[in-house]
């Protein structure tokens, strides 16, 4: 293999897609996207009905896709920057851009094979193995002449996510009047225990991974003097019926028990999300909010990568690795935590669905 110290060459590559959830854009979308979301799962009507609301308090429209939007300006702007002049796509899995529509308009204008950046950083069959599936169902659904995917590996310890999380929570643990009474709290969206089991190549790497990117930014924070106080992982986002259990404690528990304890006030620190998209805007800064406001809490919120400028520079870090290591060069491949660097390619069975029919809304926006 032929050492390279900086890749430049995006080869074979050209093209670069960028991968998301999806949202609703107007009130008459939500059920249907829904209800694509949840196809096949037996997810009752009221629960939908619950889960729509959310996208009703804030008008119908979820953020997820003008963050998308800024995203994929932010990516276009960075590859010019270095003189790569890479065109960037964007399709989503449930919503407009779908990715068989964005496929086939990378196959009109002469894309041949594209590497795919996915907005979620860590291994689970929701955020891994089903985009996976999403990406080669789309391939097949435009036939031939469908450009070749090759998805990025997860980025959850990559510098770049750790640097643009760790300012974030560098900036708002100052916001806290009396840091010795504040607890720290890194959220994400819960899961299925059984798909938390199965998530990565032996299993376990869901929580596992989160609790390594933790680590990574709470290190960064403290090198710079900054004071961190003892932290904890909880969750968000649960759904599905009560005899399915998933990841605890659910945030709203968590500042119900540390409020309990003694705790004045709390930060809220989302890394399981690279923007400010649903789970953030309603399950924390509304609903997290409205039960630290009864409890008395002061609550401070940390923001997500969304368009931070090390995030965006790892999105073509990660690209110009893995063109690198597709022409058998031998490139750097940073990660911050022991469990990583990620793999390029998912061992086969890795991060499985557990039981296909869970009824759960995993990943949604």
């Amino acid at each position: 293999m032929t050492p390279v110290s900086e890749p430049r060459d995006t080869r074979p590559y050209d093209a670069l897609l960028l991968v998301s959830f999806g949202g609703p854009e107007s009130p008459e979308e939500v059920m249907p996207y829904l209800e694509r979301v949840t196809a096949g799962r037996g997810v009752p009507p009221e629960r939908l009905e619950e889960v729509a609301q959310h996208y009703l308090h804030f008008g119908g429209r979820s953020p997820i896709n003008d963050q998308n939007r800024a995203l994929l300006a932010a990516l276009r702007a960075e590859l010019d920057a270095r003189g790569l002049g890479m065109p960037v796509y964007w399709g989503n899995r449930n919503s407009e851009p779908f990715l068989a529509d964005t496929l086939a308009t990378m196959a009109s204008d002469g894309v041949h094979r594209a590497a795919a950046f996915v907005t979620a950083g860590y291994s689970s069959y929701s955020g891994c193995r089903q985009y996976r599936e999403n990406l080669a169902a789309a391939v097949a659904e435009v036939g031939e002449g469908a450009p070749r995917l090759d998805k990025l590996r997860h980025y959850f310890d990559h510098p770049g996510f750790v640097a643009a999380n760790a300012d974030a929570l560098a900036e708002a643990l100052p916001q806290v009047s009396d840091p010795a009474s504040a607890v720290l709290a890194f959220v994400t969206h819960s899961i299925p225990v059984a798909m938390q089991d199965a998530s990565g190549p032996h299993g376990g790497a869901y929580a596992a991974q989160h609790r390594a990117a933790a680590e990574a930014i709470v290190t960064d924070v403290r090198s710079r003097g900054v004071s961190v106080p003892d932290w904890d992982l909880v969750f968000c986002s649960r759904s599905g019926p009560p005899q399915v259990p998933w990841l605890e404690p659910d945030v709203n528990d968590h500042l119900e028990a540390r409020a309990s304890a003694g705790a004045q006030a709390a930060v809220l620190a989302p890394i399981g999300f690279v923007s400010d998209h649903m789970e953030v805007v309603f399950d924390l800064d509304t609903e997290a909010r409205e039960t630290a406001d009864r409890l008395g809490l002061t609550l401070v919120r940390a923001a997500t990568a969304g368009v931070h400028p090390a995030f965006v520079a790892m999105v073509v870090d990660l690209l110009l690795e893995r063109a690198a290591a597709e022409r058998g060069e031998q490139v750097p491949r940073p990660a911050l935590s022991p469990l990583g660097p990620s793999h390029d390619v998912c061992p086969a069975g890795c991060c499985p669905n557990p039981r296909r029919s869970l009824p759960a809304l995993c990943g949604s926006d």
